[in-house]
């Protein structure tokens, strides 16, 4: 008897294809997702088929805090400020001075505080107009997160931090552990006035700019 010949299967449903075709679906797959991770994926360009390959970025590991060092000026390029510093201390009533309000452009540093790129809260504060019409952060509050501060010391550094959020407060339920608690970096509070204007009583706000260091030069 001549032995019947085993009829091949057509290629398309061997095995062989169907790992290869799964494969390949599986890289489309993951590189569709990586794709679309956002700001942590570089995307660069292979070859001049069109052909893309991913590139993780590596993480950038967060500066050393700097030594103490008094602060003489604060520059946020976003909002055009660039203003010289005062620095300040606590009332009476233990709040937060003020810089006098016949300079509008100068900014108050807490000297009980952290000096720029120092360990813990560096603490900002300054007018947001006066009685001569606009001061240095009339505009704070349309501060961008990812927006650079940079503060410069008397030793000639400078700590640059990014903006974390901006929050508006109530005077009246004003969350102080939250704003002035202690923190395991070298963190920055900018303040000024917000909400709105009562003649009796001044502003019913205040405004608060978080942010943290990510750089010094």
């Amino acid at each position: 008897m001549v032995p019947r010949r085993r009829r091949r299967r057509p290629w398309y449903r061997t095995r062989a294809y169907r790992l290869a075709r799964t494969a390949v679906l599986t890289v489309v797959l993951v590189t569709v997702v990586v794709r679309c991770g956002g700001d942590h994926d570089a995307i660069a360009p292979d070859g001049p088929g069109g052909r893309h390959a991913v590139a993780a970025a590596e993480p950038t590991p967060p500066p050393r805090p700097l030594p103490r060092s008094r602060p003489t000026s604060v520059r946020i390029p976003s909002l055009g400020i660039d203003a010289p510093i005062a620095g300040i201390g606590l009332t009476g009533s233990r709040e937060l001075e003020t810089p006098p309000v016949d300079d509008p452009n100068l900014i108050g540093w807490y000297r009980g505080g952290a000096t720029p790129g120092e360990q813990g809260v560096a603490i900002a504060v300054g007018h947001r107009d006066t009685t001569t019409g606009r001061a240095v952060f009339a505009g704070l509050a349309s501060v961008k997160p990812g927006k650079k501060i940079e503060a410069r010391r008397e030793d000639g550094r400078t700590a640059v931090y990014t903006v974390d959020r901006v929050k508006v407060y109530d005077k009246a339920n004003f969350p102080d552990k939250e704003v002035y608690g202690p923190t395991r970096r070298p963190e920055i509070r900018v303040l000024t006035c917000g909400g709105f204007f009562d003649r009796q009583n001044g502003y019913t706000s205040n405004v608060v700019v978080f942010g943290h260091l990510t750089a010094t030069k």
